[in-house]
């Protein structure tokens, strides 16, 4: 495999008269985590579909792993897993018996079988509820049983779109953290979500899609960067403190900022390596902090200004 396991250039998708997907160029290093940001119908799943073969592109080319989707799907297939964003395992068999379905299906003999749905069991604590129907199964369960399914194959490259929709907190973090171990053993993975912290977590690059075209593309905080200044806001009793708190602040620093109402002095800095020598200037002028705090971009700030939507939260209709 090459330096990038996952390359899109000039990728549109059309469904008649819709542009699901607007000449969309990205890539993915190899080893690394891309997080597809955008919210529902941006366009991440269409995205994911067509490099999972399941789709062709209308425009434009993709390769994975080395192989191009449309010419090579075969090839790219073998060397690829998807879990989409919902559990596609089915119920009325045991999880051993869905993991050993897919290693049949892959053409691997049944002891191969056996002993790759008995290690994937075990590595995802599913081991004791392994000889149950999966109807028994929690969400959180089902979830991780749908991820081992995707890997009985040994993929060198996982599509996982959306892996936590429907989770509670408890199985969302259980499911950041087998993806960072996944990342730890080498795999590639390209994540989309609506989730802000998700991919604030758990990606290396980020690629934000609105209404199918790309519109931003960098690290958390590169991104972070583009959308803001840090600054350090420290809180005041009275408006005696605030007024000499704005003065002896505007004799060292260009870009002040008072809130009366609040009774706050805001600075706009560099970095957090700035908070003591402004602690200090305030305290040889004899102001009383009674509230300090660093304030950086977040990647909610990115969402808003790039797309006008509010990134979805936990329990929102998406």
């Amino acid at each position: 495999m090459t330096d990038h396991a996952v390359i899109v250039e000039g990728v549109s998708r059309r469904f008649d008269e819709v542009v699901a997907l607007d000449s969309v160029d990205l890539t993915v290093e190899t080893g690394t985590v891309l997080g597809l940001l955008g919210h529902n119908g941006a366009g991440k799943t269409t995205l994911v579909r067509i490099l999972a073969t399941l789709i062709p592109p209308s425009d434009g080319r993709a390769s994975v792993a080395g192989y191009d989707v449309v010419t090579q799907p075969k090839e790219v297939r073998r060397r690829v897993g998807l879990t989409g964003q919902y559990a596609a395992v089915d119920e009325m068999l045991t999880g051993r018996e869905n993991l050993v379905m897919v290693g049949r299906l892959l053409g691997e003999n049944a002891s191969w079988s056996g002993r790759r749905a008995d290690e994937l069991l075990e590595r995802f604590d599913l081991a004791a509820a392994g000889t149950r129907a999966v109807a028994t199964y929690s969400g959180g369960m089902r979830r991780r049983l749908d991820v081992a399914v995707s890997l009985v194959g040994h993929p060198v490259v996982l599509f996982l779109d959306e892996p936590t929709t429907g989770l509670d907190p408890v199985g969302r973090t259980s499911m950041w953290e087998l993806v960072e171990e996944l990342v730890k053993e080498g795999t590639t993975l390209l994540l989309t979500t609506q989730y802000l912290e998700e991919a604030d977590r758990l990606a290396d690059r980020i690629v934000l899609l609105a209404r199918g075209a790309k519109v931003a593309e960098g690290t958390a905080e590169e991104l972070k960067s583009q959308v803001g200044e840090t600054t350090i806001r420290v809180d005041v009793p009275d408006p005696d403190s605030l007024a000499v708190a704005e003065e002896a602040l505007r004799s060292v620093h260009p870009d002040v900022t008072v809130d009366r109402d609040a009774m706050t002095v805001s600075v706009a800095v560099d970095g957090a390596e700035q908070t003591a020598p402004i602690v200090r200037t305030l305290d040889a002028a004899g102001v009383i902090i009674t509230g300090l705090e660093l304030v950086r971009p977040s990647l909610d700030d990115v969402y808003l200004a790039h797309t006008g939507h509010a990134p979805a939260q936990e329990g929102t209709p998406r």
